[in-house]
């Protein structure tokens, strides 16, 4: 079972199809924004927020093929944004309540 998770999510990552740079920049942007809207701005610096926004993809990509069966591929730079976004705020969220810290 958890051998088949871990497929989605590298076919997640693999389908991700902007190139490293793109995904510094796009994840860098979606890290920050879901910090904005998290309230974490403040904890974090731009190194953080990139990595929470990769992460956050590699998370969103993952839920897309999960639950909506989308090849990630076909997105656009638009729908690839939104999709890291929501994978960065899902990611706060979840280290909020691991960690147990509020704002």
């Amino acid at each position: 079972m958890l051998t088949g998770y871990a497929d989605e999510v590298v076919a997640a990552s693999a389908n991700f199809g902007i190139g490293i740079v793109g995904w510094i920049i796009i994840g860098g942007l979606a890290g920050w924004v879901a910090s904005k809207f998290m309230g974490t701005d403040a904890q974090q610096g731009i190194f953080l927020n990139i990595i929470v926004g990769i992460v956050g993809g590699w998370l969103g990509g993952f839920l897309v093929r999960r639950f909506l069966h989308q090849d990630t591929q076909t997105f656009g730079l638009i729908a690839t944004f939104v999709t890291a976004l929501v994978g960065a705020c899902i990611l706060l969220a979840i280290v909020r309540l691991v960690s147990g810290r509020r704002r």
